[in-house]
This record gives C-alpha cells, structure tokens and sequence, in this order.
C-alpha cells in the first residue's frame, strides 16, 4: 500500500466521517444512511490511491466488506444492533484487509462492552423506564480510529 497524500487525505476524511457518526449515534442514536454511503462510496478511491489490483486485492475488499456486513446484519436481525451500526460496519469492512477488520471487530468488541456497562450503570442509575440504548457507532468509530490513527503516526516511531 502507498502512503501518498491522497491516500492520507481520504483517511483524513474517513477519520472526521468516523467522528461524525459517533456523534449523531450519541446524540440521536442514528447513524445517517447518507454517511455510510459516502464512506463506502470513498472506498474504491482509497483503493486506487493505494495502488490496489483489481484482482485480487480490490474483489477481496469486496468480499470482505460483504461478509461484515452480512454477519453484523444477522445481528441486527437479533435486536442486537442497530441498523445504521451493520451499514457503518459494511462500509468501513470496504477500506481495511481482513486482518485488520478482525481486529477492528475485538477493539470494536472490548470498547463496545465497556460503553455497555457504562450506558447501563448510567439508566440504573438515573432510573430511567425502558431499555437502555448503547451508541454502538462510538464503539465503532473510536475501534477503525485505531488502525487510522497508525498510518498517520507510526512513520514517526
């Protein structure tokens, strides 16, 4: 993979859409459709700036980003996730290898399940009625920052 400036300038991008989903998943609990369509639509560029092969670097994205999207859409089917979680996931499964996705997903994992029991705590707490909502895209977006994060900074270590 290239490190050219176009390269780091999606990832700039990704990182800011990132944060605005943790955002809106905070503040309304909903990830915009139109936000993940530009995260996965950006894909294929990344994919070119990195100087990917068609075959078979860039149908493995694909086929990673449709088995993400596919395993986190059953769990949606569940009631454990949220919609716009299973499309944000998709999207970003379309920039990362899947060594890197596997590992987004335990980071995702641990972060998610820590937030868990703090949002619980927080409606036990309060005595909030009803169930407590989980901003899973905090999750989400503060596990792919990791892995942005080290293309940005690891050229310095």
């Amino acid at each position: 993979m290239e490190n050219g400036p176009l390269v780091y300038g999606l990832l700039a991008a990704l990182a800011i859409a990132l944060l605005h989903a943790a955002y809106t998943d905070i503040k309304r609990r909903e990830i915009e459709d139109w936000l993940n369509a530009a995260i996965a639509l950006a894909a294929p560029v990344f994919w070119w700036a990195c100087g990917l092969s068609f075959w078979p670097d860039m149908a493995m994205q694909l086929a990673v980003g449709a088995a993400v999207f596919l395993f986190f859409a059953l769990m949606f089917a569940i009631g454990a996730m949220g919609g716009g979680d299973v499309k944000l996931l998709g999207a970003i499964a379309l920039w990362f290898p899947w060594t890197e996705m596997a590992r987004i997903t335990i980071i995702m994992s641990l972060i998610g399940a820590a937030l868990t029991l703090i949002v619980l705590a927080e409606h036990k707490w309060k005595k909030k009625p009803g169930q407590p909502e989980v901003p899973y895209g905090v999750a989400i977006a503060m596990a792919t920052l990791w892995p942005v994060g080290e293309r940005f900074f690891n050229q310095f270590a």
